[in-house]
């Protein structure tokens, strides 16, 4: 029988997150290059007002919240140590996107630079959709985006994560209005 203290379980999730933490010099140039108006050119204020739209929508009639957030570049010390994931995970928290009421949060992540789309989702509603259907739904997000319709990917990954949410949450449940901002977050 092995028995693990804390002081294990702290060490084996330290070497988790170190070993996320590749260095990787191509990454940082291509982040450092980024030139910033290239996101305010995919994204401009009647886009932005469609994706807030967008998210107003996909959360009518259901308790789950939506958050996006578009990056045009990962901060250096991420590009350079770091990931897509390892950044949405961060924003995550950042954002408070874990704290609703019903643990219903879900933020849909997009860096131009690394044309990534991550999706990370709060326990109460990543419990029951797999991994695979996330991944699904960044797929999708990304092939729209490779073809340059940045409004239509972002939204149609938008109305797919509120689908999502409306299987799995009770139209009884009482509304406590918008916890999170419909606007998306441009960093």
């Amino acid at each position: 029988m092995m028995v693990t203290n804390d002081t294990d379980l702290m060490s084996s999730h330290q070497k988790i997150i170190e070993s996320e933490k590749s260095l990787n010099i191509a990454r940082w140039f291509r982040n450092f290059v980024y030139l910033p108006w290239y996101t305010r050119k995919c994204f401009n204020t009647e886009v932005r007002a469609q994706i807030s739209n967008a998210v107003q929508q996909a959360e009518q009639d259901h308790a789950g919240e939506i958050q996006v957030i578009i990056e045009g570049h990962l901060p250096l010390d991420i590009a350079l140590r770091g990931n897509t994931r390892l950044r949405a995970k961060q924003l995550f928290a950042e954002y408070g996107v874990w704290d609703t009421a019903y643990n219903s949060g879900v933020l849909l992540y997009i860096n131009l630079c690394e044309r990534k789309v991550e999706i990370v989702a709060d326990r109460g509603i990543d419990h029951f959709v797999t991994s695979e259907h996330w991944n699904t739904i960044c797929d999708n997000i990304t092939a729209l985006l490779k073809q340059k319709q940045y409004s239509a990917g972002v939204i149609s990954g938008i109305e797919q994560i509120g689908q999502v949410l409306n299987q799995y949450y009770d139209k009884k449940i009482k509304d406590l209005g918008n916890e999170l901002n419909n606007q998306a977050i441009f960093l």
